[in-house]
């Protein structure tokens, strides 16, 4: 089996891309979806008094609408919040009393929103892209998991196919000591655990965030090779990743150095390459 290093002189043939909505084509369908939702927005900065209390009555209307009314008081009111602080209604008196101090006046909110028309496209098109925020990733997983009951059928496979909560390792195994989040577990036909798995699709990447996310993939490792020492399993590691966020920067040549972390027990693999590396032998080994 060739190790992932050996991919990276071809690596953009082993990139899976999956397709992104051109601007401007998606507007029209925005458009509907979001003028709704600011067309409310100017209505309750018009019945608040203040800046504060337009936060709290968003934070008391229905969903789905509420989080698209938050994303939109972020925008005009307070950017320094983040989108899932806002999304958590019971910090909303937590929100007002750390950051109230930095929030645009509902005066100047008002005169902001007067200025603008309405449809307003450039906001439209904002929130248009937290629609697709995660969605590669989905399609990712739902991917591997058709890709893999297809060719082991014998097998059992388990974790969120798209949106769902991660499997955590310290409930999904034995005696594991870590509340570690998963996207795969596989387990042969006696229920006993083969595979752990973590997926993420890139579509960019760089700086910080790889070194937080190599950080981190070796706490994984870590964790698990332990976990098979003490408990006399062979768990093996699967780093599920794909997309064009892996030819930035040093992505690659971390990923390699998992796989060399991780002592034979550790694969990294795009979608492409599932066929030739991810193979029932390697699985059982």
């Amino acid at each position: 089996m060739s190790a992932f290093s050996e991919y990276k002189k071809t690596a953009a043939e082993w990139i899976t891309v999956l397709d992104t909505e051109f601007f401007p084509d998606f507007l029209d369908q925005a458009r509907v979806l979001y003028t709704p939702v600011i067309e409310r927005f100017i209505v309750l900065v018009g019945e608040a008094k203040s800046s504060e209390e337009l936060l709290r009555t968003i934070a008391g209307e229905k969903l789905p609408i509420r989080t698209q009314l938050q994303r939109v008081f972020r925008k005009y009111v307070s950017p320094s919040t983040s989108v899932e602080m806002l999304k958590k209604v019971t910090t909303t008196e937590d929100i007002i009393k750390n950051f109230g101090n930095r929030f645009r006046s509902i005066k100047e909110v008002a005169a902001k929103l007067k200025d603008r028309p309405v449809p307003d496209e450039a906001l439209i098109a904002l929130l248009n892209e937290y629609k697709d925020r995660g969605q590669k990733g989905y399609e990712l997983t739902e991917a591997f998991f058709q890709w893999f009951e297809s060719k082991f059928p014998g097998y059992e496979i388990t974790g969120p196919v798209r949106a769902g909560r991660d499997i955590m390792l310290n409930e999904a195994l034995e005696n594991y000591p870590k509340k570690t989040p998963a996207d795969i577990l596989v387990k042969d036909s006696k229920g006993r655990p083969l595979l752990v798995g973590f997926a993420r699709y890139d579509s960019d990447r760089g700086g910080a965030q790889e070194d937080d996310r190599t950080s981190g993939n070796n706490d994984k490792i870590t964790g698990i090779l332990e976990y098979n020492r003490a408990n006399k399993t062979n768990i093996k590691i699967l780093f599920l990743n794909d997309g064009p966020g892996l030819l930035l920067g040093s992505m690659w040549n971390d990923y390699c150095g998992l796989e060399t972390d991780g002592a034979g027990r550790t694969m990294v693999s795009t979608l492409k390459m599932l066929d030739s590396r991810l193979t029932e032998q390697w699985l059982l080994s």
